[in-house]
């Protein structure tokens, strides 16, 4: 195998990347999975979310909105947050990484 040739086998797809720096974003993949069983209004996201701040979580809601995943919803009229369908379109994707780490993530691990 030339040198040429293990380089491009071995080069991150822009688009995987892409997926990663959205979805590894520290919040997001909670604000995320919040959202995956209904749409919430902002508080009680924050409720489910312990250690986030405000601040961090409104950058983090217009950052998902503006990649097309949340969107405003009224909820009890009063402004809440949804998945959109790109949004829940990642609920396979997420229940995957629930089950690895369910199999792989010890105990020990959660107080690092």
């Amino acid at each position: 195998m030339s040198l040429k040739t293990i380089e491009e086998s071995t080069t991150i797809c822009p688009k995987f990347e892409r997926t990663f720096s959205i979805l590894g974003k520290k919040w997001n993949g909670m604000i995320i999975d919040s959202l995956m069983s209904s749409p919430l209004r902002f508080k009680d996201i924050a409720k489910r979310i312990p250690g986030i701040s405000d601040r961090v979580l409104v950058e983090r809601l217009k950052n998902l909105e503006y990649e097309g995943l949340v969107e405003r919803v009224i909820i009890d009229n009063t402004k809440g947050y949804s998945l959109s369908e790109k949004g829940y379109d990642l609920e396979a994707v997420m229940s995957e990484v629930q089950r690895w780490a369910d199999e792989w993530v010890c105990d020990k691990d959660l107080e690092k």
